[in-house]
């Protein structure tokens, strides 16, 4: 009786293992920038990747992204929804669109809905983006340290010219392992 639990169960679990590998897997990930504009607002380019890391296709794919408040954001371009009729194991697509913003304040994103359907369920199966991180819309920032070309451009030469100088000090201070190896024999 005991083994025949076990066979079962390892009959149950095999199948189990056999349906998920069979299925889509569908990850969403989204990101989120911002820009100032000279008018006083702040663009939000929001892109969302949708992920099929299953071994099957998923069809009626739909991604739903209607969290941001029509009170602090108005849609410049694109839309907060899209859909695609399959989505093929491995495969990826993209979805963006632009909201602009004239409120100032941390506004805190919700993850986007994706619904789709997989041939071996009749029910829609849900996944969700990644969250984004709190935005501080119209906030002070300290501007970017961008690269010096002029520093390099001024100084690089002498940098290098250094760098050659020390790494020839330094091979000639420090003994040679093949000198070193030979010593070590003369000794035996």
């Amino acid at each position: 009786m005991a083994q025949a639990l076990v066979l079962l169960s390892l009959a149950l679990l095999f199948s189990s293992t056999a349906a998920i590998s069979d299925s889509s897997f569908i990850l969403g990930h989204k990101k989120v920038s911002l820009s100032k504009l000279k008018s006083g607002a702040e663009r939000v380019s929001v892109s969302i990747d949708v992920y099929n890391r299953g071994s099957a296709t998923a069809y009626d794919v739909s991604l739903v992204d209607d969290n941001w408040s029509q009170d602090i954001f108005d849609l410049v371009s694109g839309n907060t929804s899209n859909s695609w009729e399959r989505l093929d194991a491995g495969a990826v697509v993209s979805h963006s669109f632009i909201l602009e913003s004239k409120v100032k304040g941390m506004y805190h994103g919700a993850p986007a809905v994706i619904k789709f359907r997989i041939p071996s369920r009749a029910a829609l199966q849900e996944a969700f983006s990644t969250p984004i991180l709190p935005l501080d819309i119209l906030a002070e920032r300290p501007p970017e340290k961008k690269f010096e070309w002029r520093l390099l451009a001024k100084y690089g030469s002498l940098v290098s010219v250094l760098s050659i100088v020390g790494l020839f000090v330094y091979a000639v201070i420090s003994p040679s392992k093949s000198s070193a190896g030979k010593a070590s024999k003369k000794r035996r």
